[in-house]
């Protein structure tokens, strides 16, 4: 007999299996809907749109939007998953056009499966509000027989960044229509654009808003964004301009159970505890067999892969099962959203791929397999469940890492703490220069001008002296062959991606998925077994220079993880803090990446089965770093294999807590221990921004330092574990949490570093 949500939450409650186990039970209140009458001069066609769909008034937030439009103002509305943001933009726009049909709006969403979503419920309202409008999609699966017809006559254009960065901006002569009577940017899910993405678009704007002048428009921009510590500052940053912020939620949502679960120790002494996957998949199996429509989110890949066979052996409906993420070939994920959408498919193992407004349908629970590394996507995440009003739960089963602990073990953090700041920088040296190069191609830069808000003479020089621009008659001309947008990304720093090729059957050779190159250093080196769709294959040839990865099936009972050896050089210091016996320093980097040798880790068990070498050439990143650099001779009684370990266990815990209180993605920032620096030849700690040319984030940790070190002592003091474990010092070994603690002594205590 089946159980509903309710009976499932009670035996979470008796259930010694895991009741223990909840550190932290919050049940978040229903809240009713705040609502105003729809706004008196919305044209009535549109009110009878609204009408159709039960729509009689309007949130407070949705009402707050439509009048800063109106009035001419940029905006920027900020609440929740499933609010109904996107009538804010829908609203204003609809009216315009309604007032004025010439009008042109361009829609930008990160992904093109968020576009396609967004443009089925706007067309629909079209439909049912009777007017004439062009609402069209514009990206790389947009048949060229209609291109001409959607330049020359489409009132709504919906898109994504990189097909404006591509295919509309470098192209704005065949849109000469478009842009005389551009009115307004919609951008949805702002909060993505942050990091080396948002640095890019934003300079894709400042090209947008340069064109828009040259054809003698100064559109307006409409932003929509889940919860950030700083939407205002964030968009301004995008748009250099000001605007308003409308954060009066006035959406209606259900009763909402959030679960923080710790996995059991297995081992005491060592503070070892059952792998979060396995604890996911029992916690999820209690929400599948009662035909409990579930999302299990996972952070990478391959454990996206495992829980979904660990689920589908144990599900009787295993093909209701099925998995979401990158590297999956669009019209698959189409087909799980639809799945999603009509109840067709009981769960859905995703990794944070989901996290966008795509409209997957009710959802009633939702299992995160470890912290996702901020509060903004933890929320986004647990907004996938509940999605229209129903009863929910969340569950956030943490891992053995530092952060998860701390997050764990200190509910207040999460709770009573706003979401992450998200922090672009547009003026990163690199990426300016690619978006001048690209700028000029479009349009001539006339001597004085400015690029947004940057002074760009000194660049325009450089290029010139590089053959790329000349000068003449008072302009910077584009005098290169190559065509600039197609040789930059603006998603990441790697180049084309790795195609993955599955030649299980001889001359039936077929694409599977694809991955960037950083990450198939370690996932698609030759016998690495990869994970797809919960089927097993094994890399049977990296062609990296060729960027294809050839696969075939295979049916083994282990998956492959590989280690990654980074070098880390300081370049050039630009700041320093100096002290003895720790001193600062804050700087520019070349970082190298090499993987060496990969494991064959057995499934259920975990255990170390094998490995092998890996011969792969090295990834090279120059980007920014600060650091610590220890006093060598404060620490002479110390063995050199004691030392190292003690920095290593350090460098584990300011992994895991320098994201917390800097307010970033983990995956933004990374650490390098160095038992004797080049620079220096003293033992130093790297933190280093993952993207050419850093973000802003190392030159926080700089001014951190002292914040972060008081942190990272307490979480190895207040550690249960004996000697070191996974939750601190990430090593089990004699004296992993003593050596750590030694090298933060003198600088929390003032001590002079002795080991007893």
């Amino acid at each position: 007999m089946r159980a509903s949500l309710q009976q499932v939450l009670q035996r979470f409650r008796d259930d010694e299996r895991f009741k223990n186990h909840i550190t932290h039970w919050k049940t978040i209140p229903s809240q009713a809907a705040k609502t105003v009458p729809l706004p008196d001069d919305l044209d009535r066609r549109i009110r009878e749109a609204l009408r159709q769909r039960g729509i009689s008034s309007v949130y407070t937030h949705q009402a707050a939007a439509y009048a800063h439009v109106r009035e001419g103002k940029n905006v920027v509305t900020v609440t929740p998953t499933a609010s109904g943001k996107s009538l804010c933009y829908h609203l204003p726009v609809l009216q315009r056009l309604a007032e004025a049909p010439a009008t042109r709006t361009l829609y930008l969403f990160p992904t093109k499966a968020l576009a396609q979503d967004q443009k089925s419920e706007l067309q629909a309202m079209v439909e049912e509000s009777g007017l004439t409008i062009a609402t069209e999609t514009y990206d790389g699966d947009t048949p060229s027989s209609i291109r001409q017809k959607i330049r020359i006559a489409g009132n709504i254009v919906i898109t994504n960044p990189d097909m404006l960065h591509t295919a509309i901006l470098p192209h704005h002569t065949q849109w000469v229509s478009f842009f005389e009577h551009l009115e307004y940017v919609v951008i949805d899910e702002l909060h993505t654009y942050r990091g080396v993405f948002g640095s890019h678009v934003a300079n894709v704007l400042r090209r947008l808003k340069r064109i828009a002048a040259y054809y003698g428009g100064t559109p307006q921009f409409i932003f929509t964004s889940a919860t950030i510590a700083n939407p205002r500052q964030l968009a301004e940053r995008m748009i250099e301009a000001p605007v308003e912020v409308v954060d009066n939620n006035g959406a209606p949502s259900a009763t909402k159970h959030f679960l923080f679960y710790n996995p059991p120790v297995v081992n005491a002494s060592l503070n070892i505890r059952r792998s979060a996957l396995l604890e996911a998949r029992d916690i999820a199996q209690q929400f599948l067999q009662n035909r409990i429509q579930t999302i299990v989110f996972a952070r990478s890949r391959v454990r996206v892969e495992l829980l979904l066979t660990y689920l589908q052996q144990r599900q009787l409906d295993a093909p209701l099962i099925r998995a979401y993420r990158g590297g999956y070939l669009p019209s698959e994920r189409r087909q799980i959203e639809r799945g999603l959408r009509r109840g067709e498919i009981l769960g859905v193992v995703s990794t944070n791929a989901l996290e966008l407004g795509i409209d997957i349908g009710r959802l009633e629970a939702c299992v995160i397999t470890g912290y996702p590394g901020s509060i903004a996507s933890t929320w986004q995440q647990a907004g996938r469940a509940g999605r229209r009003q129903g009863e929910s739960v969340v569950v956030l089963v943490g891992g053995s890492s530092p952060t998860d602990q701390y997050v764990l073990q200190h509910p207040e953090y999460f709770f009573g703490r706003s979401p992450e700041t998200a922090r672009i920088n547009p003026d990163n040296l690199i990426i300016l220069v690619d978006h001048l190069k690209c700028a000029a191609y479009e349009l001539p830069f006339v001597d004085g001008e400015r690029f947004g808000g940057v002074e760009v003479a000194e660049i325009l020089q450089f290029l010139g002296d590089e053959h790329i621009v000349h000068h003449a008659q008072g302009k910077w001309f584009w005098m290169s062959d190559a065509f600039p947008a197609h040789e930059i990304s603006l998603r990441s720093a790697a180049q084309e991606n790795v195609v993955i090729i599955d030649i299980t059957h001889r001359g039936q050779e077929r694409v599977i998925g694809d991955m960037d190159r950083f990450s198939a250093l370690t996932l698609l080196h030759e016998e690495a077994i990869y994970l797809h769709h919960g089927d097993q294959f094994q890399v049977e040839k990296l062609d990296y220079a060729e960027k294809k990865a050839y696969v075939r099936a295979v049916q083994v009972d282990y998956y492959t993880d590989a280690n990654l050896a980074v070098e880390l050089r300081v370049l050039n210091q630009d700041a320093a803090t100096p002290g003895d016996p720790i001193g600062f320093g804050l700087g520019e980097v070349s970082v190298h990446a090499m993987a060496t040798i990969f494991k064959k880790i057995k499934l259920e068990t975990h255990e170390n089965i094998g490995s092998g070498p890996i011969h792969l050439p090295a990834e090279e990143l120059h980007t920014s770093a600060a650091w610590m650099t220890f006093s060598e001779k404060l620490f002479r009684q110390l063995e050199p294999a004691d030392l190292e370990q003690g920095l290593v266990g350090l460098a584990h815990v300011l992994q895991h807590v320098a994201p917390l209180f800097v307010l970033c993605d983990p995956a933004d920032l990374h650490v390098v221990a160095q038992r004797k620096a080049v620079h220096s030849g003293e033992p130093t700690i790297f933190l280093y921004d993952r993207y050419p040319g850093g973000v802003g984030l190392s030159e926080q940790v700089f001014h951190e330092f002292d914040r972060l070190l008081t942190e990272a002592e307490s979480v190895i003091r207040n550690c249960p574990c004996e000697v070191g474990c996974p939750a601190c010092t990430g090593t089990v070994s004699a004296r992993s949490k003593l050596l750590a603690r030694t090298l933060l002594g003198p600088a929390r205590q003032g001590g002079d570093g002795r080991v007893g």
